[in-house]
This record gives C-alpha cells, sequence and structure tokens, in this order.
C-alpha cells in the first residue's frame, strides 16, 4: 500500500480529503470508517494492481478442454489459476489494468467480472482472514494518512521488480516520509 501510494500524490491527497470531508480526521469509528469510499477504491485497486498472493491451485472433477489452445484436461489434473493475471486481463477491465487507478471502483469497473480480481481467493477455499486483512489495511491506512505524506524514493531504491514465494512482494521499496503538520 506505502509502496503504490507513494508514487501517486494525488490519490493520499485524495484519501486526505476524504478523511477531512468526513470528518474523521481524529475519529476513525467504524461509522466513519464505513463511510470512506474512496478509501476502500484505493485498497481494492492495491489488492487488485499487487495481489498478496500469487495463485491458487484447482483439481479438475471433470474432463474439460481449453477453448483458445485446445488442450485436453483430464479429471484429476491440477489447474493453476494466476491471481495476477486475471486481474490484469484487458477482457474484464474498462480501464487500461496496467494503470493504478483507484476510481475504477467507482465508475466504469465497479461491476466488473467477480472473477477478475479475487486476491484473497474465491469459493470455499478463500482466505478466512480476507476481512479483518482489509479493515487493519483499512485502519492502518487511514491513521496514516492522518500525520504523514509518502514520496517515492526515486528510481536508483525502486528499481523494480518482484520478489515472488507464497506472497508476492515489491523487490525494492524506498519511500520518503514527510509528517503533515
Amino acid at each position: 500500500m506505502i509502496h503504490l501510494i507513494s508514487k501517486y500524490p494525488r490519490v493520499q491527497q485524495k484519501i486526505k480529503a476524504e478523511l477531512i470531508d468526513n470528518n474523521a480526521q481524529k475519529d476513525l469509528s467504524l461509522e466513519r470508517l464505513d463511510s470512506l469510499v474512496y478509501l476502500d477504491c484505493v485498497i481494492n485497486e492495491v489488492l487488485r494492481f499487487s495481489p498478496p498472493g500469487d495463485g491458487t491451485f484447482r483439481t479438475l472433477t471433470v474432463d474439460d478442454r481449453l477453448p483458445e489452445s485446445g488442450a485436453q484436461l483430464l479429471a484429476g489434473d491440477q489447474v493453476l489459476i494466476p491471481f495476477i493475471n486475471l486481474s490484469r486481463d484487458t477482457r474484464y477491465w474498462s480501464i487500461d489494468p496496467e494503470l493504478f487507478y483507484p476510481e475504477r471502483f467507482l465508475g466504469e469497473d465497479k461491476n466488473h467480472h467477480p472473477y477478475a480480481s479475487i486476491p484473497f481467493g474465491s469459493g470455499h477455499r478463500q482466505c478466512i482472514g480476507q476481512d479483518l486483512a482489509r479493515f487493519e489495511l483499512k485502519v492502518i491506512t487511514a491513521r496514516l494518512m492522518q500525520y504523514v505524506t509518502f514520496g517515492d524514493g526515486g528510481p536508483q531504491v525502486n528499481v523494480g521488480g518482484h520478489i515472488q514465494s507464497m506472497t508476492i512482494m515489491p523487490k525494492h521499496v524506498g519511500v520518503t516520509i514527510e509528517f503533515d503538520q
């Protein structure tokens, strides 16, 4: 979250404005947190743009065939569903999926395909802690945005790339922190 919003000062300004508009500057009650719609969009975009996990496996229960390649799949085969490919697939997003754009969840892409963004998995194997994770992310981000502004550490530090294992995280992260008055 910090890494991505440090690159987009406009996003931080909008979060801060929403906090002020909703009188949440000091009070972060549940009602106040629920009213932070733009922050929800930012969280959805962060999770779409950089999902915490890389994918999930499913075991086929019936024979099937892939539509484009015609590859034959047999019952019992395991299939990898990569989250990042779904969340960056142009067939499922009206706005360029390579673009970090939280407003997509306010407009054209608000009603995206339900499986286009599944950062915590889906179905009976979805992460049972996803609601807690989203809530923690929202509280921590709101509280941080009340006191600090993050800046991009520059190309020397943020050289790109990701470390991929059970989770996906940026390889090099460098941000500046400015305390607000």
